[in-house]
């Protein structure tokens, strides 16, 4: 590992100029690309202390050996600089989007005598038109099925099309009218290349002309009783209209944007670009990186934005470019943009209407494809096997993990204070085994506090468990302030903790008919934490007041992703391309999940709270009906008996038991002087004042 002091440049000779900064490590690799505004402050930036550099940049300065820079004149100059380079060195440390699939587009070969229109993939080639991408190839074929009625333009091979030249006979298409038959001389070239032409600025978005044209045609035909041909360009006219239907409009205006989209967490990123060409989805296309550098919000815009357009030109930059988030420069970009195309591009966040509920569905759709991409991971049986092996290495375990439970803490400013219990097994969510906590300790925020009660009740149930199966001869006292009780309050018994299915059998209940072991008593070999130090010792501490010690214990600080163990000082740091740590996280992340799901689910229904709900008896339907008839519970409270058995359904025993629970709910008056209009409180003695 390098000191980055023993390569740190002198301040003077680095330039305050826009420029490109490259760092190497020892065999001369380039391992960092970036590009500044002003060389001498961005630089000045690595070299601190080493404490202060976020964990990624701290890595990325240490292995490098030596820094270099390039000045040019202006940002935009910078920005292309840099993406050069990225595309020819491929730094390590730089974040770089990668497709998890090849993008098929639908294409126009207008660089030959007569073009033909076929799928495409891979890269682009100068002269070919392209349309895309879509996201199967069959999309495109139905797409092209439906046109070719009235833009019957070639799609066969260069073979095929050799092959008819030279027998004089067209393919099939050419028999049923989809393809205008060039290869025998049925048209022109300068003819099939017109047709080539209109089908590519149908494709562009001009649509209405043709439809209305078609239409035009069609009426004029009819007019002169040529009802065969008006029949066949109504077919035409639903021809196109099918094709225009299976993008939908999106954007009134007939815009022509492209939509990008950002979801992340600490260690992956999913971008998604939604391309809208006159006001139609025309296509869609996503990427999955690895965050190896530290990146914002911002900066991964600014690299999705280079991937995007860093090899296109012409209308194949839009006119609008929407974002989630500007770029640090966004001046810089938006004219390197605008030279790439060649005028003008908007580049900007949509603020409200059609623009922004579109960015809203882009922005859904990548959080899909990274909790898509996440799930693909986990499912893989050999990076799941890997991934505990890591932890075991990196935690001192004699054994992979192979049951993880991990427990979070969730309240709103200290009310509604919940906890959480996930289950991973083999790397894979055991949701049947989840299990959700009520604080019934103390009242108020104290999460360290609360996270030694939830260790203590699930282990003492552990510990109970064994007992009565005979596994445990003599249980060891408890020791703590933790009292034993439910965990919910409701209709459930006696359990500490619910199940998270709510139809499983509650902990407290037998389970003689199959025989098995209630799920509380299973014990884990890790315990994981949402937390640090602090979580992690309370957990411990719970942990060896009831006597066990063999479970291992660990907590994730979601910070920096730091690892903290029991008595430790430092926190163990996992590299960040760990499948161990990517496990810890997902188990980390699912348990918050549920904890917070679980705490806003305890609020709802606390907000929606009645003083009818102490009525036994009385359902939803009931109270509906008295709200109803009354306007609010206010005025249902100033009613008499008599006035409640009006209300549908409602008999006198009910309307009593109405009547006696809303006098119970309701606030006491306070005694007013009504001589000067004072409020009199009561004393203890239940005298005035």
């Amino acid at each position: 590992m390098a000191d980055p002091s023993s390569y740190r440049p002198r301040p003077g000779q680095i330039p305050d100029s826009p420029g490109v900064y490259k760092f190497r490590d020892e065999h001369r690799r380039v391992i960092y690309v970036g590009k500044a505004k002003n060389l001498r402050q961005r630089l000045a930036n690595y070299f601190q202390d080493l404490a202060g550099l976020h964990p990624r940049t701290r890595t990325m300065v240490t292995t490098a050996a030596s820094v270099e820079w390039t000045v040019v004149a202006t940002e935009v100059e910078a920005l292309q600089l840099e993406y050069s380079w990225i595309k020819e060195f491929d730094p390590r440390f730089n974040v770089k989007y990668r497709d998890d699939k090849s993008y098929p587009y639908l294409a126009v070969t207008l660089n030959e005598e007569f073009p033909r229109v076929q799928v495409m993939r891979g890269a682009k080639k100068k002269g070919v038109r392209y349309f895309g991408p879509y996201g199967h190839a069959w999309a495109i074929r139905e797409t092209v099925d439906l046109m070719l009625r009235v833009f019957p333009v070639r799609t066969c091979s260069a073979g095929v099309f050799k092959n008819a030249a030279r027998t004089g006979r067209p393919c099939l298409l050419g028999y049923i009218g989809k393809c205008s038959a060039p290869c025998v001389g049925r048209v022109t070239p300068e003819e099939h290349r017109e047709l080539a032409d209109d089908f590519c600025d149908f494709m562009a978005g001009r649509t209405g002309t043709y439809i209305r044209r078609l239409e035009k045609d069609m009426m004029a035909a009819a007019e002169e009783m040529e009802y065969e041909r008006a029949a066949r360009l109504r077919d035409d006219v639903e021809a196109l209209k099918r094709a225009m239907e299976k993008s939908a409009v999106v954007l009134a205006d007939a815009t022509d944007a492209d939509l990008i989209a950002v979801a992340e967490d600490e260690l992956e990123a999913a971008v998604q670009i939604f391309h809208v060409r006159g006001g139609r989805v025309r296509g869609q296309r996503g990427w999955v990186t690895d965050k190896v550098e530290n990146v914002d919000t911002s900066g991964l815009v600014e690299h999705a934005l280079q991937q995007l357009y860093g090899e296109e030109s012409g209308d194949a930059v839009p006119k609008e470019v929407l974002v989630p988030a500007l770029p640090e420069e966004p001046d810089a970009v938006s004219q390197w943009l605008a030279d790439r195309r060649g005028s003008q591009v908007s580049l900007r966040i949509p603020q409200r209407g059609d623009k922004k509920d579109l960015m809203v569905t882009v922005q859904r759709n990548a959080q899909q494809a990274l909790g898509l991409h996440k799930t693909k991971r986990a499912s893989d049986l050999t990076t799941r096997s890997r991934a505990l092996e890591e932890i075991a290495e990196a935690l001192g375990l004699d054994t992979a993990p192979l049951r993880i439970e991990c427990f979070d803490i969730s309240h709103l400013q200290g009310d509604d204070v919940v906890a959480s219990m996930v289950v991973f097994e083999d790397g894979l969510a055991r949701k049947g085994e989840y299990r959700r906590f009520q604080i019934k300790g103390f009242e108020g925020q104290d999460d360290v506090r609360s996270m030694h009660e939830v260790i203590s009740r699930r282990f003492r149930r552990y510990l109970q468990e064994k007992e009565r199966t005979g596994e445990w001869e003599e249980t060891p006292a408890a020791t703590g302030p933790v009292p034993a009780g439910p965990a919910v309050s409701g209709p459930v018994p006696a359990p500490d903790a619910v199940p998270a299915d709510g139809g499983a059998p509650a902990d407290g209940e037998s389970r003689e008919d199959d025989g098995r072991p209630k799920r509380f008593a299973y014990p884990p070999q890790l315990l994981v934490v949402d937390g640090g130090q602090p979580q992690v010792a309370a957990a411990k501490r719970a942990l060896d007041e009831l006597g066990i010690d063999d479970i291992a214990v660990c907590g994730l600080a979601k910070r920096l992703e730091e690892v903290w163990l029991p008595d430790d000082d430092d926190p163990v740091v996992l590299p960040r391309s760990s499948e161990g740590l990517y496990l810890l996280q997902r188990v980390r992340d699912e348990a918050h999940r549920f904890a917070i799901t679980y705490q806003r689910a305890k609020r709802a229904k606390r907000i929606r709270s009645s003083p009818l709900d102490a009525v036994a008896g009385l359902g939803d339907t009931r109270k509906q009906a008295l709200i109803k008839h009354f306007g609010s519970v206010k005025k249902l409270r100033q009613a008499t008996i008599d006035e409640i058995c009006e209300v549908p359904g409602i008999g006198r025993r009910t309307a009593e038991s109405v009547a006696v629970a809303l006098a119970a709910a309701a606030p006491a008056a306070p005694a007013v002087n009504t001589a000067t209009g004072e409020i009199m409180e009561e004393d203890d003695g239940g005298s005035t004042t």
